[in-house]
């Protein structure tokens, strides 16, 4: 009784991801690619539940890890023959090595899997300001490394020759392992017991949860589930390392504050309600047509609009749109005759 009354909180997330996708199939193509946006951005923003919503330590090195996973799946899936026009300076064996779209998917998941584990080793034992200045450190030394190392990637230029490969299906299953994933960790002991020291860290101690063991295991299965979204970006669109920075730190920590960062279901709403918006406003910047009115909006709007809908969603709800609850189906209460013959009973 007590599983199946938690079922909603897991299909909710999941019916969103999937009338996100089946909209996206009854769209125009020019469309399509504001909803295949949308769907990688999902699995960005789970990622970063994973770790801040059950820990509740602000970390701005998520998108490092989506940054690598991209650079995974992208460098090992171009054409040997196309990376040594356009990637002479990797090392032999990136440039004589091919992988299929799946495997490359999966070694974009393992590479930011282990890439969180070796730097959440050092960092994890740190709490609050000082923890969100460290891994915003690495988010800084990713970029420039991802920038200027040419023997990994293609550098400032735009990566070229990556297999589109993320079609609709692709990205809401991308999606919902990272939905999938982030509900059964919440849902165990480790995912309990980290919850715990978010709440009260001292009562969590004395009974014997290891604060910074729950958050290393959260941080990298962050790590991974970011690291497969940028696997699934990559095979979207072509990417620049420009595009894996700040920008995409802000805006993927507004969306999981205004949905509700405390909630796996508010990590969903947020994503697919400020994206839309992003989207809408991005789009405008070259003109779009709303009910026979051509509107067209300066450069950068998108992202100040995120901006006030996210100072706006601190001041008037500071647990955001979903309170940071998931989703649950009212009890039914048991009539009072009930009541009165199983108190007369016991």
């Amino acid at each position: 009784m007590n599983q199946a009354r938690r079922l909603p909180e897991l299909l909710a997330p999941v019916l969103l991801v999937l009338a996100t996708a089946l909209l996206g199939l009854e769209v125009s193509p020019y469309l399509q690619t504001y909803f295949l946006d949308t769907l990688v951005k999902v699995a960005i923003v789970v990622a970063l539940y994973v770790f801040i919503g059950n820990s509740g330590v602000l970390s701005f090195g998520t998108i490092s890890f989506v940054a690598l996973g991209a650079w995974t799946a992208g460098v090992l899936t171009v054409p040997e023959g196309q990376k040594k026009i356009t990637m002479p300076g990797l090392s032999h064996f990136l440039l004589s090595h091919n992988v299929g779209n799946v495997a490359s998917l999966v070694l974009a998941a393992g590479a930011g899997a282990v890439f969180a584990l070796a730097v959440g080793l050092p960092l994890m034992r740190l709490s609050g300001l000082a923890a969100g200045i460290a891994t915003f450190a690495v988010l800084g030394i990713t970029y420039n490394v991802l920038t200027y190392e040419q023997r990994i990637g293609p550098g400032l230029n735009s990566f070229s020759g990556v297999p589109q490969t993320t079609g609709m299906w692709q990205a809401a299953i991308g999606a919902l392992i990272c939905v999938v994933a982030a509900y059964a960790y919440q849902r165990t002991r480790f995912g309990r017991m980290l919850r715990a020291t978010r709440e009260d860290h001292a009562a969590a101690a004395a009974a014997g949860i290891s604060t910074y063991r729950q958050r290393l295991l959260a941080f990298t299965l962050s790590g991974a589930l970011a690291g497969l979204a940028g696997g699934l970006w990559v095979h979207l669109l072509p990417l620049q390392v420009g595009g894996l920075y700040l920008t995409l730190t802000f805006i993927t920590l507004a969306m999981l504050v205004v949905g509700g960062s405390g909630s796996l279901l508010g990590a969903v709403v947020g994503t697919l309600a400020l994206n839309g918006i992003y989207s809408f406003f991005t789009a405008a910047t070259n003109t779009v047509d709303v009910l026979g009115w051509h509107l067209k909006v300066p450069a950068g709007t998108a992202e100040m609009v995120l901006g006030v809908l996210m100072a706006a969603v601190l001041i008037l709800r500071p647990a955001g749109i979903t309170g940071s609850r998931e989703f649950s189906l009212p009890r039914r209460r048991r009539p009072v005759a009930d009541l009165e013959k199983a108190r007369a009973t016991t």
